[in-house]
């Protein structure tokens, strides 16, 4: 192991870094395959730590007036932007993604963390005067108390940032437990948050695995958990969460489809599904690992024109300049993408490009994995059913539009999906009609803005309410309506036994 190698990343607790060692686990470059570090998986008491610090400070925090708390995020915005390339570099370094893609992931992080500053227009309440004689009747937001995050490894910084800076601007305190895979821009996050004036104990974040989680999800000081990762994690999650008592928010995984209609810019769907496939080395819940073709003339036409821009793609570790494509996260995750290829092959799918033999010079160690392009996907397969998380890319033909939308209705996930078209009809119709969270329209990746809400249907969400936006303000607060009388002096009214109305 390199002088490198040993650094270790430990939590952040009322404002200090805690190494808590009994437990490390090494973490990865993955466009090497060697250890970059070692980061402490927290033990329950150190868990319980966070949680009474996050308890702890709750109270100040939470009368602390909205403006003062908005400030601290309007600083912490210019703190990341003004960190944004060391940011960005700890994301590639365990990551593996390309630097502009880890910027862009930044970049809408820091759009959250912007929505937040405006916590005291978004904490309003509705006021009613008059409701009864002399009766006013407002309602208000009120904070939740603790709150958790447990974010994925995929974008260690944007996900984290999609959760805390609400929660806090809305008067709670938090702990966050980000990937164990990639961890180091999170915890430097917090660290920034700091800095910009967040009290010590407003924010906490503890590394570690399923012993961190589950004490998260038990202990009855925490009062809403937030959750972004794989569906089956996310049901546990939810049901677990639930069964404490806590109000949960647990997005799952995906299979979105994009449907290339027979009038579509075929160059245009052909650009956009490059991306929407490749970008992140297929590392996103918003991907696109099917292309669902209106007639076999367009299967032909978009096989043709994503064969000669795969040809054209570069492949290598995401800290050099050019790349398209970075390493997949880890050895057991190349693995199980890899073996997602073979199960293609072997069930009759027809693979057109194959990237399960890429070498990249120099790093022969690394996670690498080149895109691979599959035609005749049907929907019994398993490259057709499951989330594959890799740059795995399928064509399914069909004859129409009507049974495009049937195989898309009928999949268990309904996080995203697209539509490329000139056809405004035909695109109103598929957006009206189609069981999916987030739809695009010419758009491959239909991510909302920080000023909106992320979310899917079916199992790619269990619970009410979406991510960011807000939807994060109704989560990470609770309602209350409270409803005043001063009555006149010397005024006095007998007994009223009949419900209360304006009659």
């Amino acid at each position: 192991m390199t002088k490198n190698a040993e650094k270790t990343i430990g939590h952040l607790i009322d404002g200090q870094l805690v190494n808590d060692t009994a437990r490390t686990q090494p973490v990865y470059n993955p466009a090497t395959g060697q250890v970059s570090g070692q980061v402490a998986l927290a033990s329950q008491a150190t868990v319980e730590q966070a949680i009474a610090s996050a308890e702890k400070a709750y109270p100040a925090w939470r009368d602390t007036p909205p403006l003062k708390r908005a400030r601290v995020m309007s600083r912490l915005k210019t703190l990341l932007e003004q960190n944004a390339d060391k940011i960005v570099a700890m994301i590639t370094a365990e990551h593996g993604k390309v630097l502009p893609d880890a910027h862009g992931e930044l970049q809408r992080g820091i759009e959250n963390v912007e929505y937040a500053s405006y916590a005291p227009e978004l904490l309003k309440g509705q006021h009613s005067r008059n409701v009864g004689p002399g009766i006013d009747s407002w309602s208000e937001f009120q904070a939740l108390g603790v709150c958790a995050g447990i974010t994925p490894f995929n974008f260690p910084a944007m996900v984290p940032l999609w959760m805390w800076p609400m929660a806090v601007a809305c008067g709670n305190t938090f702990v966050l437990k980000p990937s164990e895979r990639d961890p180091s821009s999170a915890l430097y996050l917090a660290q920034l948050a700091l800095e910009a004036g967040l009290p010590p104990g407003v924010l906490n974040v503890v590394n570690g695995d399923k012993e961190a989680v589950d004490t998260l999800l038990r202990d009855e000081r925490v009062k809403a958990v937030s959750f972004v990762g794989s569906t089956p994690i996310a049901e546990y999650i939810y049901a677990e969460g639930c069964k404490h008592g806590k109000r949960v928010q647990a997005l799952g995984g995906a299979k979105n489809h994009a449907v290339v209609m027979p009038d579509a810019d075929i160059a245009n769907a052909v650009n956009a599904m490059m991306g929407a496939a490749y970008g992140s080395c297929g590392e996103r819940c918003m991907a696109v690992p099917l292309i669902v073709c209106v007639g076999d003339e367009v299967a032909e036409q978009m096989i043709a024109g994503l064969k000669t821009e795969i040809a054209k793609m570069k492949v290598g570790p995401g800290t050099d300049g050019g790349n398209d494509m970075g390493p997949l996260i880890t050895q057991a995750h190349f693995e199980k993408v890899k073996g997602y290829v073979d199960q293609g092959v072997k069930e009759g799918a027809k693979l057109l490009v194959d990237g399960r033999d890429l070498k990249v010079p120099g790093h022969e160690g690394g996670y690498f994995l080149g895109p691979c392009l599959f035609d005749d996907v049907k929907p019994g397969m398993v490259i057709y059913k499951e989330e594959i998380f890799g740059p795995v890319l399928g064509i399914v033909r069909v004859k129409t539009l009507a049974e495009a939308m049937q195989l898309i209705n009928a999949h268990e996930y309904g996080n995203g999906t697209c539509i490329f078209t000139r056809d405004g009809e035909a695109a109103r119709h598929f957006s009206d009609h189609i069981l999916v969270g987030m739809v695009g329209v010419n758009v491959p990746l239909p991510v909302p803005v920080a000023y909106h809400s992320f979310g899917g249907w079916k199992r790619s969400l269990f619970g009410d309410l979406h991510a960011y936006g807000p939807d994060a303000v109704r989560f990470y607060t609770k309602r209350k309506t409270i409803t005043q009388r001063w009555p006149s002096a010397g005024v006095r009214e007998g007994a009223v036994f009949s419900f209360p109305s304006n009659r």
